[in-house]
């Protein structure tokens, strides 16, 4: 390659090519005018569009021409109309502004991103449930340098693991005990979850099971560190009429919530997705005509500033649930928090 002479700082020229050096690259800035005053093809408007002066943005877009070399704008005293030039740049321009500002949004992204270890707990199925990979796979795409671990509670456990600080946040149904905060995430039915044998368990698909065809049932009970109220909403406790509900057997877990009803006895009330993550020999699960909905949130203690990884969680699940709810349902026994 030859040795470029000092006084030619226009191009550096090798096998008959010729780069322009960084003198003659049009600024990312001088494009932006471009193409405002491509839109208003009129200098005074464009400049209070961007907030700058006339003489200032005619300077502009004269350097920007020189650099090109070519007319972008053909001017009279009356009128701005752009060159065949200046039209066919348009396009190539606006690549280039979009490709910069994705460029400066990446590189924010990267300045924030956030490294550590995150640990969300959860309750029965809720980590198979399409919320809560939802929520990862955003969590992972903003803040790929956040490792997460993901932590089975047990139905007793499930509040106290906040309390500790064994996990920054929870999955959980509601309703909860403060002073635990919590986001929606998602609403469904409730079904009553029945030994396959009970004769309520052959009623026909159209024939909901009701509180009152239920009440001779005993239901499974929780231990004595699971919240009193939380258990006392899931087994309609008491019910519609004032009449207080037997309980049966403990189970710490919902497997051996499952074994318990499987066995013949006593019944549970479960979300509608028990269907079919467990699906179980002995245990049948059929709609109810008057138990309420069931919500999953997303739980946790504030404390006085959050830890930074819970931070871009909630960041996250509050997105991730926003932009469920204003999409179309499109089937399924769950919906959006919101929707």
């Amino acid at each position: 390659m030859e040795r470029v002479p000092d006084g030619d700082r226009s191009a550096a020229k090798t096998d008959g090519f010729a780069f322009p050096t960084h003198d003659r690259d049009p600024s990312t800035h001088q494009l932006r005018l471009f193409l405002t005053l491509a839109q208003e093809l009129h200098f005074g408007r464009a400049a209070t569009r961007l907030f700058m002066t006339q003489p200032a943005l005619s300077r502009q877009i004269r350097m920007l021409e020189r650099k090109l070399g070519v007319d972008l704008l053909d001017r009279t005293s009356r009128s701005v109309t752009l060159t065949p030039a200046g039209r066919a740049l348009i396009p190539e321009a606006e690549q280039v502004v979009s490709a910069m500002a994705g460029l400066r949004r990446r590189a924010t992204e990267h300045s924030r991103e956030v490294r550590g270890h995150l640990v969300l707990g959860f309750i029965a199925g809720e980590a198979a449930m399409p919320y809560t990979h939802a929520i990862l796979g955003e969590l992972h795409r903003r803040q790929p340098r956040i490792t997460v671990e993901l932590r089975a509670l047990s139905f007793g456990n499930q509040v106290e693991a906040l309390a500790n600080g064994d996990v920054h946040a929870a999955l959980l149904r509601s309703p909860l005990p403060p002073p635990l905060r919590t986001i929606r995430l998602a609403t469904e039915p409730r079904v009553a979850c029945l030994p396959a044998a009970d004769r309520l368990a052959a009623l026909p698909d159209e024939r909901p099971v009701t509180l009152t065809d239920l009440a001779d049932h005993l239901v499974v009970d929780m231990p004595a560190q699971a919240p009193r109220d939380w258990w006392d909403d899931w087994a309609a406790n008491p019910r519609p009429d004032g009449s207080p509900v037997r309980f049966g057997p403990v189970a710490a877990d919902i497997e051996s919530l499952l074994h318990i009803v499987a066995r013949g006895q006593a019944i549970s009330f479960l979300p509608a997705a028990a269907r079919r993550l467990y699906p179980r020999a002995g245990v049948a699960y059929v709609d109810m005509a008057d138990a309420p909905p069931s919500t999953a949130a997303l739980a946790w203690i504030p404390v006085g500033q959050e830890r930074p990884v819970l931070s871009c969680l909630l960041d996250t699940t509050r997105t991730v649930v926003a932009t469920a709810a204003e999409r179309p349902r499109t089937g399924g026994a769950y919906r959006a928090a919101g929707a």
